[in-house]
């Protein structure tokens, strides 16, 4: 029995975006998920340090959130192949970010569907340290 649940939201500049759960009737934790392909614009980048930083800024994003919905723990995964990233060819980043819930609640409600589409906007504008350094796209082609 499936009771697991994504709600696609499209794309949101260049990131494709969307959110769900993987038990909807006993609602522990909600995902959301960033997907881009991407090319950098300098080959000197230390990739490592720069995703760990912007793991981080997410994860105090996140923290410092005001919501009756969710905790203040979260858990942050950016998924990047960097040692196959390099100039003119494009690399698949897909970043998952676990929010914990604080009680129970319909995901597909309006209210939680406007906060998670302005928290996604708020970590895509504000929170990727790597947005100045590459350029995404929406598909590899």
């Amino acid at each position: 029995m499936k009771n697991g649940k994504y709600i696609n939201l499209g794309y949101y500049g260049n990131f494709k975006i969307g959110y769900g759960t993987v038990d909807h009737k006993n609602l522990k934790s909600i995902y959301i998920k960033l997907n881009s392909w991407i090319t950098p614009n300098d080959d000197e980048i230390n990739l490592d340090s720069l995703l760990l930083k912007t793991q981080r800024k997410i994860k105090l994003h996140i923290y410092h959130l005001k919501s009756e919905y969710f905790k203040k723990e979260s858990i942050v995964d950016i998924d990047l192949r960097t040692n196959g990233v390099k100039m003119g060819k494009k690399s698949f980043l897909s970043i998952e970010i676990t929010l914990f819930t604080e009680k129970h609640f319909d995901i597909k409600s309006k209210q939680i569907k406007f906060f998670l589409i302005n928290l996604i906007k708020e970590i895509i504008n504000n929170d990727l340290e790597i947005k100045n350094l590459f350029n995404f796209y929406k598909n590899k082609k």
